[in-house]
């Protein structure tokens, strides 16, 4: 598995790879992230929109899309099977992870498919090249082969209050694992998963420049929240994004694909 590549490495690999633009806001940041993409991004770079892309028949946020409508989206993006796939995202919540997650879920081979390291963030502060121009595409005819266990879902979440089979992690901020803040989503009540633990995503991230920490920081910050990297774990947050931000630093520690909650608590907290 190959879940980071680095600035410098994108740089030189620039006309080899695809590139995708994985850039979501929260809903109430006031940010439009197409704009920012049209306004300035890494060269060859598309737009993937992870509102768009996502299961349009349900209510629940940007949650995983069926298997012919996901051929279909990254047959329109000009991939194909055998592309190396390179995400980034101007991002708080390194939305890139999600679209890493969605791809390996399909089935794209785990060596084919990276985040930049430090998204576009740590792209600018190097001064590395920036682009206006949309990329031209062919479109291609993609194949999934979806991987249903890297996936839970509500019923598998409310068994395992009981049963206790996996540890879900929250990567939520502490006050909303605690139910000590208002949900920025209406209509959902404050709180955490029964059982669960809590470590906000943030912690494993370098601020000065977004980049992930190394594994052996990571080792300790998991083992610092109480949770056992030895036995089974699923990934939540408030709604499927941020999940895949620990997901992909589980990955970093121990080379095995992440398993995420995909309703999370945009699903839970409406019971």
């Amino acid at each position: 598995m190959n879940p980071l590549k680095s600035t410098s490495w994108l740089s030189e690999n620039i006309g080899k790879v695809k590139i995708l633009d994985a850039t979501w806001h929260m809903p109430n940041s006031n940010r439009n992230a197409f704009k920012e993409y049209q306004d300035n991004h890494i060269e060859n770079s598309i737009f993937f929109d992870l509102d768009k892309n996502s299961n349009q028949k349900i209510s629940l946020p940007h949650m995983l899309p069926e298997s012919k409508e996901w051929e279909k989206i990254v047959s329109n993006l000009g991939i194909k099977n055998n592309d190396h796939i390179i995400i980034y995202d101007n991002s708080d919540v390194l939305s890139a992870s999600r679209c890493w997650f969605t791809f390996l879920y399909f089935g794209h081979d785990t060596n084919l498919v990276s985040v930049l390291d430090g998204g576009l963030k740590k792209w600018k502060l190097e001064s590395r090249l920036l682009s206006k121009e949309e990329v031209s595409i062919v479109e291609t005819n993609y194949k999934a082969k979806i991987k249903n266990n890297l996936v839970i879902n509500l019923d598998q979440v409310e068994n395992n209050i009981e049963k206790k089979e996996f540890c879900i992690v929250d990567a939520r901020g502490e006050n909303r694992f605690k139910g000590l803040v208002e949900e920025p989503r209406k209509n959902l009540k404050k709180g955490n998963i029964k059982g669960s633990k809590n470590l906000p995503f943030s912690k494993i991230i370098n601020s000065e420049n977004n980049t992930f920490k190394k594994k052996e920081e990571l080792e300790k910050i998991f083992l610092n929240q109480d949770i056992n990297l030895n036995e089974k774990l699923a990934f939540s947050c408030g709604s499927g994004i941020t999940a895949c931000v620990l997901g992909l630093a589980s990955a970093i520690i121990n080379n095995k694909l992440p398993v995420i909650y995909d309703g999370s608590w945009a699903e839970y907290g409406l019971k």
